[in-house]
């Protein structure tokens, strides 16, 4: 296997870690534990199931992780296409992956407060949540922007399908209106739901085509394409 088919491999790997982690940890567990319009219910929650609520800070650092891991790969992997599309695709990874870092340590010192209370221990972890779901509210638009030099890259490679580039890069502007929408039509959830749609089936896409493809092979045929290792 050569080394762009092997760096493309490794990136799809990274990305499935983090598909992984974000899924369990802020799509299973977290609502499992947090319940929006009562605090008491949510400090009782983890009280009760404590070893749930250190999982799910776990998962979350584990998000950071990946997305850090997978910010420097795609750079490994794009690099010789773009450097400042590929540069970018990295920073804005790295950027959001601060910001999920911030939302661990919120979760982690709610799971704190809970088992040793200060002050009014149910509103202490109730805010503490709502700050960590703003993180992910927040950091989302740096999610969006790193979809759009993604798309970027996809398409000027030419080393995967053409209408992915495409899907990416909608993808990414909608999930950056997403975050506005949030915010600006708070009663209409349903908006940025739709937005983030085309960025859920292009990372999906592009997941499968670098686990099960890597690059077209005609990609590897120039010896420059090929990343150093």
């Amino acid at each position: 296997m050569d080394a762009l088919v092997r760096t493309a491999r490794t990136t799809g790997l990274f990305y499935l870690g983090l598909a992984i982690t974000g899924m369990f940890g802020f799509l299973l567990i977290r609502p499992k534990l947090f319940v929006a319009d009562d605090a008491a219910s949510t400090l009782a929650n983890l009280v009760a199931h404590s070893s749930l609520a250190r999982v799910g800070v776990a998962f979350e650092l584990g998000i950071v992780v990946t997305q850090a891991l997978l910010a420097i790969w795609f750079y490994r992997l794009f690099r010789t296409i773009d450097a400042v599309a590929a540069g970018s695709i990295a920073a804005f990874g790295l950027v959001n992956a601060v910001a999920i870092l911030g939302s661990a340590a919120m979760l982690g010192s709610a799971v704190t407060v809970a088992h040793e209370p200060v002050g009014d221990a149910a509103a202490t972890v109730q805010l503490l949540y709502l700050i960590s779901g703003n993180l992910w509210t927040a950091g989302n638009l740096f999610f969006g922007l790193w979809l759009v030099p993604m798309g970027l890259c996809v398409l000027r490679s030419r080393w995967m399908p053409r209408p992915l580039g495409w899907v990416l890069v909608a993808g990414g502007v909608g999930y950056v209106l997403a975050g506005f929408a949030t915010y600006l039509f708070p009663g209409v959830p349903a908006i940025a739901e739709v937005l983030t749609v085309p960025a859920t089936v292009g990372e999906f896409w592009m997941i499968g085509y670098l686990l099960i493809r890597g690059v077209r092979r005609t990609a590897t045929a120039s010896p420059e394409a090929l990343p150093a290792t």
